[in-house]
């Protein structure tokens, strides 16, 4: 018989951190483990569960309706209401318990079990009040599509509302391997995230404050999966999803062997601590622009053409490559909406590709 062996939250929570970063390889158990540490804690004191994404369409319909259906399925919910209740209901924003009999007519607990909150329209949710939520639970915070604009501050504030003035709540936060330069790493201050191993916890503190972080790439199952057999194109993308891997996408490498000579300008991208040297490569028919790691500081701060997330006053440095102001930059921008950007290495096509989704222009 095959045995799968799901996710424990059990080395984490002894480390007794406030914020609790959970990531690796996808459906090895995550959002259950703590929707199951939730329901434990509801069915022993009464108290609830947060379950945050981004958008409210996340909740809706099957979305919502079949959030706890694993738990349902494996039982779990008839065993810790000793068979009092054996099911979980959706209805607008929250989750009850519930039993059907033979007629199939639901009764159900009228306290709710957990919330659900969006990002996206936290508006709507800064009046009202929640003292019995102790576990929040934010579920793929990490995505390769867009993140709202300043979405580390709405998160904040959706905690802001639950927590109150209170430091009984545990927050975790949940997500798969597909983006490892994420906003929410920079604007907390984790700053080895892209050289953790799997396995690894980190621990980040802060000053003098109480406050802790524990951030964990877990291990995939030693075992594989039985689903792995799906995923077993030789595709270094589908890493992530059989072995916890990084996602990251293949990339165009330098076409050709190029001398100083042939780079005819060079601009820079700085975008998540990492510096990008960019060069525009004119050599016979060829007209393009290779992108590498700089290791070095940029030379002529206040010269160079540097492209940036940070705001400075220099004329040289600018923020979005996508909104040009000069007939250079225009000629910059260009490269990119023909295809005309080659990478030093698949790493760094991610790094590029991360700053242009901040940019809000849409790439592949």
């Amino acid at each position: 018989m095959f045995k799968q062996k799901f996710y424990s939250l059990k080395t984490i929570l002894s480390k007794d951190a406030q914020y609790n970063i959970i990531f690796g390889e996808r459906s090895n158990g995550k959002t259950y483990s703590v929707l199951k540490y939730g329901l434990e804690k509801f069915c022993k004191t009464g108290e609830q569960t947060a379950i945050v994404r981004r958008w409210s369409e996340d909740f809706k319909g099957k979305r919502g309706s079949t959030m706890y259906q694993s738990l349902v399925n494996n039982h779990e919910i008839e065993k810790l209401t000793d068979g009092k209740w054996t099911d979980v209901y959706y209805y607008s924003g929250r989750w009850y318990l519930c039993k059907y009999n033979e007629k199939d007519e639901r009764t159900l607990l009228e306290k709710p079990i957990a919330y659900g909150f969006a990002l996206g329209s936290m508006e709507h949710d800064k009046s009202t009040s929640y003292p019995e939520i102790t576990t929040i639970l934010f579920d793929e915070f990490l995505t390769r599509t867009m993140y709202l604009p300043d979405e580390f501050i709405l998160f904040m504030n959706v905690l802001s509302t639950i927590i109150r003035h209170r430091k009984n709540v545990k927050i975790f936060m949940l997500g798969n391997t597909v983006n490892k330069y994420c906003p929410y790493f920079n604007e907390m201050g984790l700053r080895h995230i892209k050289d953790m191993n799997v396995g690894d916890i980190d621990i980040y503190t802060y000053g003098n404050s109480d406050l802790k972080v524990a951030v964990e790439y877990c291990k995939p199952n030693k075992q594989g999966k039985e689903s792995d057999t799906y995923f077993a194109f030789d595709n270094p993308k589908l890493s992530m999803i059989t072995g916890g891997a990084w996602e990251v996408n293949i990339y165009p490498h330098c076409p050709i062997k190029y001398a100083p000579k042939d780079i005819k300008f060079t601009y820079f991208i700085i975008f998540d601590g990492e510096i990008l040297q960019c060069e525009i490569i004119m050599k016979d028919n060829n007209n393009f622009t290779f992108i590498h790691r700089k290791t070095s500081p940029i030379k002529d701060i206040e010269k160079d053409l540097v492209y940036s997330t940070e705001y400075k006053p220099l004329p040289n440095w600018k923020r979005k490559i996508n909104k040009p102001t000069t007939e250079l930059e225009k000629k910059i921008a260009l490269y990119f909406a023909k295809d005309k950007v080659f990478y030093q290495d698949n790493d760094v096509g991610e790094i590029v590709r991360n700053y242009l989704l901040w940019c809000g222009k849409e790439v592949k």
